[in-house]
């Protein structure tokens, strides 16, 4: 268009001027007077024929390569947290730097970069799960929370249950005539107080375990029903737990139901180093209604009694009402010395808070019911890491751990051969899939030792350097067991790394740094992770905190490398497994 309106040979005469111009300049050096500015028609259309260097774009950055690092950022933090102490931050860091991996569009695995390093993250973090385990960190168990049965009675206790106001037994009086209770529900003052205190102090706290429990409601009245036990009896988890599956009592009593570690055993949950069944939701309502018609039937149906012996223990309820001669709760409650304090405030705590779940709107409490959980089921041959899953499933590790409360850790047990897993609804099929192709490595993170002739488990435990108790506990033994040849122990990664690595030469100070030996996956430590193993010859005049800053490590780290290290004394010549920053 331009070319239309100005000749060529106007053109070639101004490109002429332009470059004498230039040439002038050269020549004379720097001028201060403005050289001619042609119009900006004309500038436009001289500019090709003077080309200028074209400036360079930064380079554009690998996204696979920020995303490693981002997770790689969560991985740290998580060892800094877990150096400190700081077991659920730490648990809380290793979850994001897996997630950030699942959440990306390449998801875990199909970036070979990506790949590798998620399978490095998952191996890591269940090394540093198992080296807590062996010194009872736990930070690798789900999260606990108080039992509701606590804060109640505390609160209770500090303030005491109010008196009933005028007015409150009429209307709790007409409520009872229309609810149809299958538990009788007495009008004194003990009952009423506690509606009193559920209704005002604690409204807010009753009304959260309310909606928690509306999801689990269906399937705890469909067991009972099936059990014939009355139905009123669904709303004790509303006191004992407020509905939460990771629900920790002061007693260690645990899970929706809080049953003890015996009496869950006593009706068929079962507990070991991998589950604890009491936090499932579902097969402790199982366990409970079986324990609830148990104790029905010892105290002749009067589930009063019961409730207060499902509370303090059909044994001692069953001494309270043989020395007082009474078989009233109401009459032993009355006498201090007969029933401890919890189980006395416990029947009318109960039986207010089913008179307020029958009716809530009746006692001012008003929420949204909370739809159950949907989810499929996947039998599993074997141990399974729950990260892996979570990969298979494109979720979080927190919604497989919130479907399967009972898995104490991230893998699942390792001797089950029919273990049903809880996944997202849907994904069934998916996981089987992947079950049936992925390679047996790619599954779970466990090693396994075989006992040779001659073997013990102190003997297996020291060559391993884990602690007896923690090696028989994960194998399901107890720590008296006898081992037989041929037999197969689970034992950490770490360890059958660190007996492979036993051949390593020594390496004197002078070469510490340029010659090292390399043990692949080992990870002795949190603080080992990303670093290189290291045999070094003790010198005269070397102190642990020299070591720890030629090492870039803490004297902690090296003590923790070192379990036999006796104090703070080194001597020259003694030997000691170290851990530098790999190059």
């Amino acid at each position: 268009m331009l070319g239309s309106r100005w000749p060529r040979s106007i053109l070639l005469a101004l490109l002429s001027f332009f470059a004498a111009c230039a040439s002038s300049m050269r020549s004379q050096g720097p001028v201060v007077t403005p050289a001619p500015t042609a119009p900006a028609h004309v500038a436009a259309a001289v500019a090709p024929a003077t080309p200028t260097p074209a400036a360079q774009a930064p380079p554009s950055e690998d996204p696979v390569l920020a995303l490693i690092a981002t997770s790689d950022r969560h991985f740290k933090a998580g060892q800094k947290e877990l150096e400190q102490g700081h077991f659920e931050a730490a648990k809380l860091a290793f979850n994001r730097a897996v997630d950030v991996l699942l959440e990306s569009p390449y998801g875990a695995r199909t970036e070979p970069r990506v790949r590798d390093h998620f399978d490095r993250l998952v191996d890591r973090i269940s090394t540093y799960e198992i080296r807590a385990l062996s010194a009872g960190d736990g930070f690798t168990e789900m999260k606990y929370e108080p039992a509701s049965i606590d804060e109640l009675l505390a609160v209770s206790t500090t303030f005491g249950a109010p008196p009933a106001p005028p007015g409150l037994m009429d209307a709790v009086q007409s409520d009872l005539q229309k609810a149809n209770h299958d538990i009788p529900i007495p009008l004194n003052q003990r009952v009423l107080s506690y509606v009193e205190l559920f209704q005002g102090r604690l409204h807010d706290f009753i009304e959260e375990g309310m909606k928690r429990g509306s999801k689990y409601l269906p399937m705890i009245q469909n067991v009972f029903r099936a059990e014939g036990l009355p139905l009123d009896l669904a709303y004790v988890p509303l006191v004992e737990s407020a509905f939460k599956p990771n629900a920790l009592s002061r007693v260690k009593a645990k899970g929706v139901w809080q049953f003890m570690t015996g009496t869950a055993l006593e009706n068929g949950l079962r507990r070991n180093w991998y589950i604890d069944e009491r936090s499932d939701p579902e097969k402790a309502t199982v366990a409970a209604a079986k324990y609830l018609r148990t104790l029905g039937k010892l105290f002749g149906g009067d589930w009063h009694l019961a409730l207060a012996s499902y509370n303090g223990g059909p044994g001692r309820m069953q001494r309270a009402m043989k020395s007082a001669r009474l078989d009233d709760f109401w009459k032993l409650a009355e006498r201090p010395k007969v029933l401890p304090r919890e189980t006395r405030e416990y029947v009318p705590m109960i039986l207010a808070a089913i008179v307020i779940a029958r009716n809530p709107a009746q006692y001012g409490f008003n929420f949204e019911p909370e739809e159950p959980a949907t989810f499929d089921k996947v039998t599993l041959p074997g141990p399974v890491d729950l990260r892996r899953v979570a990969e298979w499933t494109d979720t979080t590790i927190d919604q497989i751990q919130a479907l399967n409360p009972e898995l104490r850790r991230w893998t699942t047990p390792a001797k089950d051969t029919d273990y049903q897993l809880k996944v997202p609804a849907g994904t069934a099929g998916i996981v089987a899939s992947r079950l049936t192709n992925a390679p047996a490595a790619e599954l779970a993170s466990l090693k396994f030792y075989t006992v040779k002739h001659g073997d013990t488990l102190p003997l297996v435990a020291r060559k391993l350097n884990v602690s007896r108790a923690d090696l028989a506990e994960a194998n399901d033994l107890k720590v008296t067991a006898r081992v037989a040849a041929g037999q197969k122990l689970i034992v950490p990664r770490e360890a059958s790394v660190l007996m492979a690595a036993r051949t390593e030469r020594t390496v004197p100070a002078a070469e510490a740094r340029p010659t090292v030996t390399h043990s692949g996956q080992l990870a002795r430590a949190a603080a080992t992770s990303n670093r290189v193993k290291v045999i070094y010859a003790v010198k005269r005049g070397d102190t642990l905190a020299s070591l720890a800053r030629l090492f870039q490590t803490t004297v902690g780290s090296i003590k923790t490398w070192n379990p036999r290290l006796a104090g703070g004394t080194l001597t020259a010549g003694q030997r000691l497994t170290l851990y530098r920053p790999a190059n």
